[in-house]
């Protein structure tokens, strides 16, 4: 421990100075010894030279990109994996072995010695199953091999990952199949490198035991109907129309000293003790603020690895809430974008490492200040078309956008309980609805140019845009600038920003798979609804189509309007009119997940060949699971660390104040015992508050996970809010130098 801290004196609650006993050691050592590591820390290893390679020699260094599959492969098998990767075509299996040769010997060069199927259960997390390229040979020697039949296919344990009831544990083939449409890539390791193939995972049954098998089949069924619309509009050229997705990544930034010195924060991602310090986030300051240097040395170096990864990551920085930041890449193919996501939460937190700091993903590590998201911004469109999401400037004049447009507000409106369960988890819970987030209540915010021309619609018939205009600034030396024909809206959970949909209820620590496959999904099923309707009423005509589509968006708009909200969705009288609305409030996950059991949602998805009664069961389950198992390793942690260092560190307090008032009364001094008798009290509240989450932990578990889930929602997780309660409200007047955790503030503000 750094000697200034020893025997040194505290300001308590009392007003009084206590001093620590000199006769036993602090009992915040390793709270200290966290301080003074973070405030003495030193880099362990020189600043990297970023001068050696330009960022544009660095993108896609490290991945068997296209211009690499093109230099090595022979044209034949280079314009066959094209076709699939671009438009969609089966993959020809005959190309495996060659495809297969090239990729080893790029690997090999690159210094790989491993291959690894990586994979995304349903954890939500990426898993990976490493072989070795060398195989023994009869001479005695080692030759490097790598078939077709080893890309193509590989064979991990199908029962040791969630299954929902797939597979049990005396079941346990499961089988990783290569996804070409997302390119392979070499993982870097100070002592060597593994070639890294993306892979779906999949049952000895041929069901879906991942989450990336459900992204492609919606994004074929979105595909297949987007289709029949481009037709109606006599686009026939037959492009695949795949929707794109930009993730930005919310997360936080804390030493290394302080997470170990926080079993909360080691075992559940969290803080579940912390009384608010004296500054938070209320003066704005770190929001775009200058990126400490430290912080700014990580997000170089961690760019640097993502650029070499492919990842096209464009945006960094200071978040509003102290310690906390943003990444965002461009748009991809979603498919490929959620790999990507993947892999960027993986490097952040590898990185981070390097530079002594923890990078947080959970969506509310620190209770009163801001928690993470993880805004996913989504659209559609093809080679031929572009985006077909883009109105352009008038768009009450675009027909095609207008037609998608209004499928997505169907789609929305009709299965906003999908879109509430696909963002449901435990952690999850405890942003949504807060001020730094979107309510729980789903609506589309679509901005006052675009309101404006569906209004109109609805009325009878759009015959204008509000315009873009100019704004000035007012000030000589700045020149004017291009004007949005509407604002933004922060509190909206799916909102219009001007040529996509963003998506901003995504959670910070989750795969974006599940809320792709929900958008996907519905807007495949909404457009197939429309392309049917307009099919049917203009058979084939195309003279017919304007008056048509001017029906069915009025009864869009007049079935399915109610989903648009340009307000504030944090105010409480958004509340009262959504329910006036018919809109739901799901307000946690026990509430949200049982709508994937709802039939309208499993004919959805068995409809489009996205996931059977059984796959979407089988998540159901796993995602109940996961929650109760959350909230239940939450609260044994609540009651350990109360137990063993709260409670302890309160006691002997309390009983540093207790001796204090008797020497004081034996030598004839008046004590104020107000602290004193607070402390009691507390202490009291705190142990009872204990016993009582112990009883209810005891009774919550059941072969019901509805059930299950429904008693931790309503009485494990209140009571376990009860603890912190007291405990918090301790943390005001234990001393300093006993209290066992490192604070917020420090934890927050010091870097």
């Amino acid at each position: 421990m750094d000697t200034a801290y020893k025997d040194k004196t505290s300001r308590n609650g009392s007003g009084l100075t206590a001093s620590s006993n000199s006769a036993s050691p602090s009992y915040d050592s390793a709270r200290r010894a966290a301080i003074s590591a973070v405030t003495n820390y030193k880099p362990s290893s020189p600043p990297m030279n970023f001068r050696d390679t330009s960022t544009g020699d660095l993108f896609n260094a490290n991945v068997f990109s296209k211009s690499v599959m093109k230099k090595r492969l022979p044209k034949p098998v280079y314009k066959a994996l094209l076709r699939t990767m671009e438009a969609g075509e089966k993959l020809d299996p005959s190309v495996a072995d060659v495809v297969a040769a090239a990729m080893k010997d790029w690997a090999i060069s690159k210094g790989a010695t491993h291959y690894a199927h990586v994979f995304y259960p349903l954890t939500g997390l990426t898993a990976e199953k490493h072989d070795s390229f060398l195989a023994p040979d009869d001479d005695g020697t080692a030759l490097a091999e790598f078939s077709g039949k080893q890309l193509i296919q590989g064979e991990p344990d199908g029962s040791s990952f969630p299954t929902g009831g797939i597979r049990v544990t005396f079941e346990a083939r499961g089988y990783t199949v290569w996804d070409v449409t997302s390119p392979a890539y070499i993982l870097e390791n100070d002592n060597g490198t593994t070639l890294c193939i993306p892979t779906a995972f999949v049952s000895w049954t041929g069901e879906a035991l991942d989450k990336k098998t459900p992204v492609l089949r919606s994004m074929q069924a979105l595909n297949q109907q987007a289709q029949r619309i481009l037709k109606l509009f006599g686009h026939t050229d037959g492009s695949l129309v795949s929707s794109t997705a930009g993730p930005e990544q919310e997360y936080f930034l804390i030493d290394r000293n302080f997470y170990f010195s926080r079993p909360d924060l080691l075992n559940a991602g969290r803080t579940l003790f912390g009384a608010a310090p004296p500054k938070g986030q209320e003066f704005d300051d770190h929001y775009f603020g200058a990126i400490p240097e430290r912080v700014l040395a990580f997000m170089l170096e961690a760019e640097r690895e993502l650029f070499k990864l492919g990842i096209p990551v464009k945006t960094r920085h200071n978040e509003v809430a102290p310690g906390q930041y943003e990444i965002a890449p461009m748009f991809e193919f979603a498919n490929l974008a959620t790999d990507h996501q993947q892999l960027t939460m993986t490097t952040l937190r590898r990185v981070a490492e390097k530079y002594g700091m923890v990078c947080l993903t959970h969506e509310k590590p620190f209770a009163g200040v801001n928690g993470s998201g993880k805004h996913v911004n989504w659209s559609m469109g093809s080679s031929s078309q572009g985006n077909l999401l883009d109105p352009g400037d008038t768009p009450h004049d675009n027909a095609q956008f207008l037609l998608i447009c209004g499928a997505v507000i169907r789609a929305v409106h009709k299965y906003q309980g999908l879109l509430r369960s696909v963002v449901a988890s435990a952690s999850n819970d405890h942003r949504l609805g807060a001020n730094e987030a979107p309510p729980a209540i789903i609506s589309i915010f679509l901005g006052d140019q675009l309101t404006d021309v569906f209004q109109q619609i609805k009325a009878g018939g759009a015959s204008s845009s509000i315009p873009k205009g100019t704004l000035t600034v007012g000030v000589d030396v700045l020149p004017p600038l291009p004007k949005d024909a509407g604002d933004r809206n922060r509190t909206s959970p799916f909102a219009f920003t001007g040529n996509r949909f963003e998506f901003r209820a995504v959670g910070s620590n989750q795969s974006i798979a599940g809320p792709l496959v929900a958008m996907n999904t519905i807007v495949a099923e909404s457009l197939d609804y429309c392309a049917t309707r307009l099919e049917e009423a203009t058979g084939g005509d195309p003279e017919k189509l304007h008056g048509e589509l001017q029906k069915l968006l009025t009864e869009i708009m007049n079935e399915h309007g109610a989903i648009i909200f340009n307000g504030d969705g944090y105010s409480e009288e958004w509340h009262k009119e959504a329910e006036e609305r018919g809109l739901l409030n799901l307000k946690t996950s026990a509430d949200a997940l049982p709508v994937l059991k709802n039939q309208d949602i499993i004919d959805l998805f068995g409809k489009y060949n996205v996931l059977s009664e059984r796959e979407l069961a089988s998540r159901l389950d796993t995602y109940l699971e996961q929650y109760c198992m959350t909230i239940g390793v939450e609260a044994k942690l609540t009651i350990k660390i109360a137990k063993t260092m709260i409670f302890p560190a309160a006691i002997r307090y309390q009983n540093e104040l207790a001796a204090t008032c008797t020497n004081l009364k034996m030598l004839g001094y008046e004590f104020d015992t107000n602290t004193l008798d607070a402390m009691t009290e507390l202490v009291k509240e705190l142990q009872d508050s204990i016993a009582e989450l112990e009883a209810s932990l005891a009774e919550g578990e059941s072969d019901d996970l509805l059930a299950e889930s429904r008693h931790c929602c309503d009485s494990v997780l209140p009571l376990m809010n009860k603890v912190r309660t007291y405990a918090d409200k301790l943390e005001g007047f234990v001393a300093d130098d006993l209290w066992p955790l490192p604070t917020y503030q420090e934890m927050l503000f010091i870097k």
